[in-house]
Order: structure tokens, then sequence, then C-alpha cells
């Protein structure tokens, strides 16, 4: 089955009364072209599962478990894929669902609590998995109202709305950014860490942690907390740096680093994170936090040395090097790097499958496809900073240079 709470395809009327840009809507074709993808994982079907909802369904993480757990069990769980539309989704993702009968798209924003409490009680929602979230750390240095109203305020409005129909697993999904900066020295961290989160990104999903465990304590709310690391892979936004670096790249211009490019990432791919999911609803315990966490740890110079290699353009003497590679301004904080310890979900019986050179492979082929229409124009976001005010992106103006910027000294807590 598939639906949509909207006003018709020609303007959504969104919460503040405003029209949504139809685009959204606008059928090209383009995903009949592409290949469906999924994780791998299968288990036995939990009984007192059946309606499971999947906010930000249309954005990037989350419609690949919405594909996953609709393609994989078509006779034990409806999903209903709930998503308002922004500028990083697109119903691309999700549109080779239309013809099953397990699947609904609910056009609908987590901060409207009548949206929310309307979309659980139509489908008799059992299950939630709470993706949907403001979640471009650039983004959030310059706009963090908007980010604390859909991570905070948004997440208060899925738990109290869970909490009136009665859900049963509420599985919250955050990040590894809200343990803040790790020093290279330091063990990988462990779920009971201390959350130290640095910017305002990953504050807003600290907190939106603090009101999932209240809900837990105080009105017995059945949750799960998953932090995950870095997800790359097909139909990510290219706001992130693989996929903004792969289109630069497929268009002749360089790529453009923040700073001197030496902060690392641990980078796992889609399809395992799907996975991940899917093994955490049959397998987690509620009440328990998971990490999520890949072996692959990779600096962004390092990344770009990679991304020139896969795509065969000549990089080896550095004038080769230097004409795909610029440099700009830091954010104005950077962490070094993030490493979680994913033991605990291992245990559970899960484990990165695919390595960072065959998932980049697999990436790098879908968006020389498919990564120049899927979202229509993408021209202004692959500036290095670009801006976002009510759902329409602009270009920045920011100088680009051919030297790394180097970051300005500062103190590492525990240094």
């Amino acid at each position: 089955m598939t639906a949509s709470h909207s006003n018709g395809t020609n303007g959504v009327q969104s919460p503040n009364g405003k029209s949504t840009k139809p685009r959204f809507f606008e059928d090209h074709g383009i995903w009949k072209q592409a290949p469906i993808l999924t994780g791998s994982t299968k288990f036995e079907s939990l009984p007192d599962v059946k309606n499971i909802m999947i906010t930000g369904g249309a954005g990037f993480i989350a419609c690949w478990l919405v594909r996953h757990l609709t393609l994989t069990y078509p006779h034990a769980y409806n999903i209903v894929s709930f998503d308002k539309l922004d500028y990083c989704s697109s119903l691309n993702n999700t549109r080779m669902l239309n013809d099953k009968r397990n699947f609904t798209f609910y056009h609908g924003d987590i901060t409207n609590p009548s949206e929310v409490l309307d979309c659980m009680e139509r489908f008799n929602i059992d299950t939630i998995f709470h993706f949907a979230a403001q979640s471009h750390v650039d983004l959030s240095f310059g706009n963090s109202y908007g980010f604390t109203h859909t991570n905070v305020y948004g997440t208060h409005v899925m738990l109290e709305s869970a909490k009136k129909v009665g859900v049963k697993r509420f599985i919250h999904v955050s990040t590894d950014e809200v343990y803040g900066e790790v020093k290279d020295e330091d063990d990988d961290l462990l779920e009971t860490s201390i959350l130290s989160p640095t910017n305002p990104y990953a504050a807003s999903k600290a907190a939106a942690e603090m009101l999932v465990n209240s809900y837990m304590k105080s009105f017995k709310l059945p949750v799960i907390i998953v932090r995950s690391n870095n997800v790359y892979g097909p139909h990510q936004f290219p706001e992130k740096i693989i996929p903004k670096f792969i289109c630069l790249l497929n268009r002749q211009r360089p790529t453009v680093l923040h700073g001197d490019g030496s902060p690392t990432r641990r980078y796992l791919y889609a399809g395992d994170a799907a996975d991940a999911f899917d093994t955490i609803l049959h397998k987690g315990t509620l009440g328990q936090v998971y990490n999520v966490g890949s072996h692959d740890e990779i600096s962004n110079i390092e990344l770009c040395r990679m991304l020139l290699k896969e795509m065969d353009i000549p990089h080896e003497n550095p004038e080769d090097f230097n004409k795909w590679v610029k440099y700009t301004h830091d954010r104005p904080f950077n962490d070094h790097r993030y490493a979680v310890d994913a033991t605990k979900l291992r245990h559970l019986g899960w484990d990165q499958k695919t390595s960072f050179a065959e998932g980049l492979k697999i990436t790098v082929d879908w968006y020389k496809r498919f990564g120049e229409q899927w979202w229509g124009d993408i021209s202004k976001v692959l500036s290095p900073f670009p801006i976002v005010v009510e759902a329409e992106i602009m270009s920045d103006k920011e100088e680009i240079c051919d030297e790394p910027q180097l970051p300005k000294k500062r103190k590492i807590s525990g240094s």
C-alpha cells in the first residue's frame, strides 16, 4: 500500500503554512534505472512487531533500512516511512517500494505533534526507528536553533506520542559524536563512556538522548539507543564529504578540504549499517545502548587520494595532486577523530562485511551514474560551506586556496 499525507503533488502545506515546492514529488524515473540496495541480514520475525514507523525514511541511512525491512520481511512487517521531505531527502530513495503492500509513505514533520500522533494511531504503530534529524555539522555552526528544534524538540514530540499510543520498541538513532573528540592514543569508547559533545549538532543529539533516557525512567518507555560512526554509500545527499567529492571530481572540479585535511573518520558502508539496525531490532535488549563502529579510519586527505585512484585521475606527483585537492578554512571546531567500540553489538552477531575499498567502489559507480539527477540540481551544495534557508540551498563565497590551512592551536581535554 502507498499513501501520502499531503495536499496533492502541486504543493504540500508545511506546518508553518508555507507551500513546499513540488520538486520533491516530481518523478523523472531515474530511480527505475538504479539497483535496489539493501542490507543482507534476515532473522525470524518477531511476534510482537507488526507496524514499524521509520522517521526520516526518505533520507540516507533510514532509506536503506526502509528498503531492507520492506523487502526482507514482506509478510511480517508493515513499514511506514515518515518524512517531511527536507532539502536532503528524496522520494527516489523509496519509490521502488511503491508497489509493495507492506510499504507506506507518510508526509509529516516530527516537530508537528498532530502529524506524528496521527501517523502512529492511523497505522497502529508498535515499533519506531527514530532517524529524522538535522545532521550536517557544518550547518549547525550557523543554524544552531534549527538543530535544537528538530533534534531535541522533535525527539520530545516523538517520545510523548510514543508514550500515548504505547509503542513496544522505540529505537533512537544517535551518533558517535555525542562522545566528543578521541585522542589518537586513547582506547575506543564504550557505551558507558561519558558524553562530551563539542559542536551544536552533537550537543543537540546528546540532549535528545537525555530526553529518551528520561522517558525510559519516568514512563517505562521501552527504548534502545544506537550510536553509529560515519556511514557512507549510495543515496547519501552530496553535502557530506564522500558523495560531494565524487560529484566534484565527476564534474572535473577539484575537491576542497577544510583546514589541512588531517582529521580522521571511521566509515561504515550503508548496507552494513542497515544490517546493524536489523540486528538490534531482532536481537537487541530494551534499555541498552549499542555502538555501531567500523574498522576503517581514514583521514580526509587520504580519502581524496583514494577517490582519485578509484576514479582513475592522475595524482601521484604533487603537481597532479594539487590540481585536484584545494583547501579552505576549517570549521570553528573540528574534532580530530571519533572512535567507538562495537564489541557489544558484535556479540549479537553483527559484523562489518564490506571493506572500505569495496564500498567506495560501489559508491563511486553509483554517483557517476545517478548523482547528477537523483536530487535535481546539486550545484549549490557542492560548495565548501553551503547554506540552507527554509529548505533552499545557497552556495557560499568562501576563499579557496592551494595550501593547507593550519588549524588554530588548541588544548585538547586531558592533554
